[in-house]
């Protein structure tokens, strides 16, 4: 794994492919819960004029399905049901961002089944031209293990409490700070434990630990990798 420094220098490997097998430019981001991946991601297809997926939201939109439909969360033939049926582009981050959608899609993440229909889902949108930018979990390591440009993002979880801690706040709503911190670090062990798909950085990604960065830097640090990519 390479890591950018906050000076955000590069360090390219000789005869590094910067397309897929058919020439697409896909970017996979992975990371932890708030390690700031999803605005790194955005602002990146902004950038490029590529699309975008925050691949966590098929989880919740599946959850959601299932909630509205009262429908029990533990049942994987139901939850895989929902998941094929899952619009992408009917995605609604304010909606889909409710904490007990949350809690409902990190139940049913953990069954093989509705991860296997959402990365199908997930593969068929990388495709799209002229590129894509997916983050997520898994996405360097399962769902395109090929992608060009491969980011791990990532913070220690003091900093990624504080962070939503002050989103929260931000929004008008209390919030407790040990709570948070305690389940941040609780959704840690549960993503890197989980024998499906754990979170974890693929071999070939650039790590970018974004503790003391701001997003400005966490962003120029990205942008430079991509920079080279495209220019090879």
């Amino acid at each position: 794994m390479r890591r950018l420094a906050m000076a955000a220098k590069i360090c390219i490997s000789d005869g590094m492919t910067f397309t897929d097998n058919e020439g697409r430019m896909i970017i996979a981001i992975d990371g932890p819960a708030a390690a700031g991946k999803g605005t790194l991601s955005r602002q990146i297809a902004e950038t490029y004029g590529f699309h975008h997926l925050d691949t966590g939201l098929t989880y919740r939109a599946t959850a959601k399905a299932l909630l509205d439909a009262g429908l029990p969360l533990d049942d994987e033939a139901v939850a895989e049901r929902m998941a094929l049926a899952v619009e992408l582009a009917g995605l609604d981050r304010d909606v889909l961002s409710a904490h007990e959608i949350g809690e409902a899609a990190s139940k049913i993440a953990v069954m093989p089944a509705v991860r296997r229909a959402l990365v199908e889902a997930q593969r068929a949108f990388s495709k799209r031209l002229p590129g894509t930018v997916l983050d997520g979990r898994d996405i360097g390591t399962v769902v395109c293990p090929d992608a060009p440009v491969k980011l791990y993002v990532t913070a220690s979880p003091e900093v990624r409490a504080r962070r939503r801690h002050d989103e929260i706040l931000s929004k008008g709503d209390s919030a407790d700070f040990d709570a948070i911190f305690a389940d941040v670090k609780k959704r840690d062990e549960r993503d890197m434990g989980r024998a499906d798909s754990p979170l974890k950085p693929a071999d070939d990604a650039h790590l970018l630990d974004t503790s003391e960065m701001s997003i400005e830097a966490a962003f120029l640090a990205a942008k430079a990798l991509v920079d080279a990519a495209l220019t090879k």
